[in-house]
C-alpha cells in the first residue's frame, strides 16, 4: 500500500497563460530534481472538478530510506507551486493529513527537516 501527496488549488477565475507557464516550469524542474531516478514526480491531473484551477497527487516512495528526502522534494515542490498561484485557496495532503502552510517557510512537516 502507497502513500501519496495531493494537491489542490482553487479559485474562481482559470490559470493565465503566465500562470501555467509557471506551474510547468516549477513541473519540470522538480521533476527533472527528483531525489530518485525511479520518482513518481508532480502529477498534475488533466481534468480538475469545477473551480479548481490545479489539482494532482505524488506517490512516495516504498522504500523507508527514500521517503524523508523524496517529501522534503516534493513539499518544496508543491510550495513552488502556490507561489505560481498564491491568490488561490489551497489544499494540500499526505493522504488525509492535512500539510500545514507557513508563510516563511512553505509547505512543511514538523521535525521532517531535523
Amino acid at each position: 500500500m502507497g502513500v501519496s501527496l495531493y494537491y489542490t488549488a482553487r479559485r474562481p477565475v482559470p490559470l493565465t497563460e503566465a500562470e501555467q507557464t509557471a506551474v510547468h516550469q516549477v513541473v519540470d524542474t522538480y521533476n527533472t530534481g527528483a531525489p530518485f531516478a525511479d520518482a513518481e514526480g508532480l502529477n498534475l491531473y488533466d481534468r480538475v472538478e469545477d473551480g479548481e484551477v490545479l489539482a494532482g497527487s505524488t506517490k512516495l516512495p516504498a522504500d523507508e530510506d527514500q521517503v524523508v528526502p523524496a517529501l522534503v522534494h516534493w513539499l518544496a515542490a508543491v510550495t513552488e507551486l502556490r507561489s505560481a498561484i498564491p491568490d488561490a485557496d489551497w489544499r494540500f495532503t499526505l493522504d488525509d493529513i492535512a500539510i500545514d502552510w507557513d508563510d516563511h517557510t512553505g509547505y512543511h512537516l514538523p521535525g521532517l527537516a531535523d
